[in-house]
C-alpha cells in the first residue's frame, strides 16, 4: 500500500538534466574559446548524490545518472558510498566527509575515493593502507575560506609534505568549496578562487601534480567558468532546480513532485479558529480541505499563512497550523472540492505558472533554500519512480 502523501521522482528528468548540463558546459566552453575568456575546455562532471540524492533516492538516482553517462558520483560519508557500491554503482565514488571518526575498512572493501582534509586523517588512512599493503588514491581538500574541513591554503608548505611522503597514498585530486557561490555581490568568492589557484601552485612546487582539480558546485558552475577546472560538482541542478537567486538558460526539468489527497472537506463559520494555537480565524464562511501531510513528512510549519497547495488546478492557501500529520487549505473559492482530489505541494496541475509550485517558491515562502526543502522530505514519504 502507498500512503496518500508520496514523492514522484521522474528519472527521465534526471537523465535529461545531466545531459543538459553536459551540453551547456560544451556550448559555453566553445563561446569562451571564440571570445578568449574563461574556461576553453568543457569540464567533466562529478554528480553529487549525497543526502539520499537530495531526498530523491540515491540508489535509483545514481543508476539513472550512470545511464546518462556519469562516471563520477559524490556522497557525504563512507556509509552513503558503501550503499551505492552495494547497489551496483560502477562509477568512481568520492567521499566528501571527514575520515577522522569513520571505520576506514569501507574505503578498501568498496573501492571508494576518500577525501583527506587534515594531517590526522592522512595519518589514519596511511596506517590503514599500509596495514593492507594497499595503495589508494585520494583527493585533498583545501580550506580557502569556508573554514570547515580542509588544509588551510596558506599553510600547505608546512602541513602537506608529511602527507605527500606517505608511501601508500597517491594524491589524485585537489579541491575546495565556495562559501558564497550563490551570492553574486559577495567578494569572498573571488578571494577563494585566487587562494585556490595559489594553493594549486604551492602543491606543484612541492613536487606533486594532481591529475584533477575541482571546485564548482551548481551555483559556481553557472556563475564563473574560471572555476570549472577539470571537473564540476552539480547537485541541485541534477534535480531541475536553479540555485536562487541565480538564473540560467539551462533547459532543466524538475525531477520531483510531492502530492497527496484531500481526505475531508469541512466548513467553518466566521470567527471560528482552525488548528493548533487557534492562529487562523475565519473572516467569512470558509471551506477547508483537510490533507494528510504535515511536518513529519517534511512540510515546514512556516508554510502556514505563506504557502499554497494546488487543488483542481487552483492555488489553495495553507491556513492554520501545519500539524505533524495533516494540514488544512482554504478552498472556499474553488468549486466542487471533494475527498480524493489530488493535492500538489511540489509540481504542477496545469500549464501556467500559477498552476505550478517548485522548490524555489516553497523555499522563498518559508525563508530557506531549495536544498532544505528537498532534503527534509520525511522517510515515511514513499518515493514512486518512473
Amino acid at each position: 500500500m502507498i500512503r496518500c502523501t508520496s514523492a514522484h521522482v521522474d528519472l527521465d528528468a534526471t537523465r535529461h538534466n545531466y545531459r543538459a548540463i553536459t551540453e551547456y558546459l560544451t556550448a559555453e566552453a566553445a563561446l569562451n574559446r571564440s571570445a578568449g575568456r574563461g574556461a576553453a575546455d568543457a569540464p567533466g562532471i562529478i554528480a553529487v548524490v549525497k543526502a539520499n540524492a537530495y531526498g530523491h533516492g540515491a540508489v535509483r538516482v545514481a543508476r539513472a545518472l550512470e545511464d546518462a553517462g556519469a562516471t563520477w558520483l559524490a556522497v557525504a560519508d563512507l556509509e552513503e558510498g558503501m550503499e551505492l557500491r552495494e547497489s551496483g554503482a560502477r562509477a568512481r565514488i568520492l567521499i566528501f566527509g571527514a575520515l577522522s571518526v569513520s571505520d576506514l575498512d569501507g574505503v578498501f572493501t568498496h573501492d571508494l575515493t576518500p577525501t583527506i582534509a587534515s594531517p590526522s586523517a592522512g595519518r589514519a588512512l596511511q596506517a590503514a593502507a599500509g596495514a593492507r599493503d594497499a595503495r589508494i588514491r585520494y583527493h585533498l581538500k583545501i580550506d580557502t575560506g569556508m573554514h570547515r574541513l580542509g588544509f588551510r591554503h596558506e599553510n600547505l608548505a608546512w602541513t602537506l609534505p608529511e602527507l605527500i611522503e606517505s608511501a601508500n597514498l597517491e594524491l589524485e585530486g585537489v579541491y575546495t568549496h565556495f562559501a558564497t557561490a550563490d551570492e553574486p555581490d559577495h567578494d569572498l568568492f573571488e578571494a577563494q578562487r585566487v587562494s585556490f589557484d595559489r594553493a594549486c601552485a604551492t602543491i606543484e612546487r612541492l613536487g606533486v601534480e594532481p591529475q584533477i582539480r575541482h571546485a564548482a558546485n551548481s551555483a559556481a558552475l553557472l556563475r564563473d567558468s574560471r572555476v570549472w577546472y577539470d571537473l564540476v560538482r552539480p547537485g541541485l541542478l541534477l534535480h531541475g532546480v536553479i540555485p536562487p537567486p541565480l538564473a540560467s538558460t539551462l533547459s532543466l526539468l524538475p525531477a520531483m513532485s510531492l502530492t497527496s489527497r484531500v481526505v475531508a472537506v469541512k466548513g467553518v463559520r466566521p470567527g471560528e479558529t482552525v488548528g493548533y494555537g487557534a492562529r487562523f480565524r475565519a473572516q467569512r464562511a470558509t471551506t477547508l480541505a483537510v490533507i494528510p501531510a504535515g511536518y513529519a513528512d517534511g512540510l515546514d510549519r512556516r508554510l502556514e499563512g505563506r504557502g499554497a497547495v494546488l487543488i483542481r488546478g487552483r492555488r489553495a492557501p495553507i491556513v492554520g497550523a501545519v500539524s505533524m500529520d495533516m494540514l488544512t487549505a482554504d478552498v472556499t473559492d474553488i468549486q466542487d472540492v471533494s475527498p480524493g482530489d489530488e493535492a500538489v505541494f511540489l509540481g504542477s496541475q496545469g500549464d501556467t505558472a500559477a498552476q505550478m509550485v517548485d522548490a524555489r517558491e516553497m523555499a522563498a515562502n518559508i525563508g530557506t533554500i531549495p536544498y532544505e526543502v528537498l532534503c527534509r522530505l520525511g522517510a515515511r514519504v514513499h518515493r514512486v519512480y518512473r
